[in-house]
C-alpha cells in the first residue's frame, strides 16, 4: 500500500533550516539546480583582492545574477536585515568573516519577501508564494515594470543625443583648431619680417585675398567653407579665438580685408 507520508520530502522545511553559504545561496537564487551548484561555482572568481568583501563577491562567466545578488546578500547582512552564521548555523554577535558568511534558508526567505515576486528564490518559494505580496500584486507590479522600462528606453535615447551633441562639439573643435594652426602660422611668418616693402605687402595682401576666396567658395570646383557663413562670422571668429594678437582685431581685419580683395582685383585687370 502507497502510504503519502513515506514520499514526503520535507524540501520546504528543509530549505527553509539548510545552512547556506552565501554564494551557493545566491547561485540557488540564480536557478541554478542544487546538483551543479558546486560545479558552477568552481567557475567563479572573486572581483577583486583588495580587501575581504571583494573576495567574496564571485563573478560568473556566464551567470550574470551570480555577483549582483551575492552583493544583495551581502548588504543585507551588513545592513543587519540577515543574521550571517557560521558554518556549523551558530549565530553570535560577533563579526562573522565575509568569505565564512553562511545564512539560514528561512532568514533569506523573510528578507526576500520584500523583494518583487519575480526575484523571490524557486528554492524557498513555490509559485503561489512567488506572486503573492504584502504591499504589490503581480498585476501592480507588471504595471511598474513596464513604466520603468519605458524610462529606461527613454534614457537610453537621451544618451543618444547626448553622443551626437559629444560628437559634434568634437568636430567643431577640430575645425577651430585648423583655424588658429593656420592664423598662427600666418602671424609667425608676419612676425619674421621686420620691414615689409610694397612689393612684400602686395604678395601678403594677395594670399589673404585668396584665402578668402578659398573659404567663400569663389574659386571653381572649390566648396564654400561649412562653419562660415559670411566673412562676417569669419572675422568674428578670428577676433574671438586671437584676442591680443596684434593685427588680428576685428577692426583691422575689417579693414585690412576688403583692402586686400580690392588689391586683388587690380591686379586682375
Amino acid at each position: 500500500m502507497n502510504r503519502p507520508w513515506e514520499n514526503d520530502s520535507c524540501a520546504t522545511v528543509q530549505a527553509c533550516y539548510a545552512v547556506y553559504p552565501v554564494p551557493v545561496a545566491a547561485a540557488l537564487w540564480c536557478g541554478v539546480p542544487p546538483d551543479q551548484v558546486d560545479e558552477e561555482l568552481r567557475h567563479a572568481k572573486p572581483i577583486g583582492q583588495s580587501n575581504a568583501l571583494s573576495r567574496a563577491i564571485l563573478r560568473h562567466p556566464y551567470l550574470k545574477c551570480l555577483e549582483p545578488r551575492i552583493r544583495a546578500i551581502q548588504t543585507a547582512i551588513d545592513s543587519g536585515e540577515i543574521t550571517a552564521c557560521r558554518e556549523d548555523g551558530r549565530k553570535d554577535d560577533g563579526h562573522v568573516a565575509y568569505e565564512r558568511r553562511h545564512v539560514y534558508g528561512l532568514d533569506l526567505k523573510e528578507w526576500a519577501k520584500k523583494i518583487a515576486p519575480t526575484e523571490r528564490p524557486t528554492f524557498l518559494f513555490d509559485e503561489i508564494e512567488r506572486d503573492a505580496h504584502s504591499a504589490i500584486s503581480a498585476d501592480s507590479y507588471r504595471a511598474l515594470k513596464a513604466a520603468h522600462d519605458a524610462k529606461v528606453q527613454q534614457l537610453a535615447a537621451a544618451h543618444e543625443r547626448i553622443r551626437e551633441l559629444h560628437d559634434a562639439k568634437n568636430s567643431a573643435e577640430a575645425e577651430r583648431d585648423a583655424l588658429r594652426v593656420m592664423v598662427e602660422n600666418l602671424g609667425k611668418q608676419a612676425k619674421s619680417v621686420v620691414q615689409v616693402d610694397d612689393r612684400s605687402e602686395t604678395s601678403y595682401q594677395h594670399m589673404v585675398a585668396a584665402l578668402l576666396d578659398c573659404i567663400a567658395g569663389n574659386l571653381p570646383n572649390i566648396e564654400k567653407h561649412p562653419s562660415f557663413e559670411s566673412e562676417a562670422k569669419l572675422i568674428d571668429k578670428i577676433d574671438d579665438f586671437y584676442r591680443g594678437y596684434r593685427g588680428l582685431s576685428k577692426s583691422n581685419l575689417s579693414r585690412k580685408f576688403p583692402e586686400a580683395k580690392r588689391r586683388l582685383r587690380e591686379q586682375d585687370t
